[in-house]
């Protein structure tokens, strides 16, 4: 690895930029695996990191940092992120979540792609339900919650899912910082409320 320190994420906007042009996907990841191959881990993480919108730059990069740091769980995360985004599936995705949650428990990222990946619905609700529990302050994983228990709660005639997604809609309305979120969590709990 003898890429000078600094150099590595401009090799990769150059090789990006590269690839938005022509749009040659075996040139991409050739350019992609000759700048791994020159560059240390950290910088390689912190260049891919900076391209993450872009999973078919992301992913390869990714795959050399987890086979090269096997706990790396801020990587781990980015490539489940790189597949799901790519259309890996739910199975190889979910396995990286969890390989990210075992390295690094706090990992709020890890948590929310793992219950993402759950397939069954009641399944998917309950996972969620894990998640808010162990991040009582994410309102993203809230909004999944109700969102997922409104869905088992109407498909499957389940008053305690309905119940659930109530209340946690009902608390998302209380800290809605816009009146758009409000608008939006009132219409969500209304409709709820006109199928009890």
């Amino acid at each position: 690895m003898n890429t000078p320190r600094g150099l590595t994420l401009a090799r990769l906007t150059s090789i990006v930029e590269a690839y938005r042009g022509t749009g040659n996907v075996p040139r991409l990841l050739d350019d992609l695996a000759a700048l791994a191959d020159q560059s240390p881990t950290d910088e390689l993480f912190e260049a891919a990191d900076a391209h993450a919108a872009m999973p078919e730059v992301l992913g390869p990069l990714m795959e050399v940092v987890v086979e090269r740091e096997p706990g790396h769980a801020r990587a781990l995360v980015r490539l489940a992120n790189a597949y799901w985004l790519s259309g890996r599936g739910p199975e190889v995705v979910g396995e990286l979540a969890s390989r990210a949650i075992t390295a690094d428990p706090s990992h709020r990222g890890a948590w929310h792609l793992w219950a993402l990946t759950e397939t069954d619905p009641r399944a998917r609700m309950t996972r969620w339900l894990q998640v808010t529990a162990r991040f009582p302050d994410d309102d993203l994983a809230r909004a999944n919650l109700a969102d997922n228990a409104a869905s088992v709660g109407s498909s499957e005639d389940d008053p305690v899912a309905l119940r659930l997604a109530l209340d946690t809609f009902s608390q998302l309305r209380k800290t809605a910082p816009h009146p758009a979120q409000r608008a939006a969590l009132d219409q969500a709990i209304e409709a709820l409320r006109s199928r009890r």
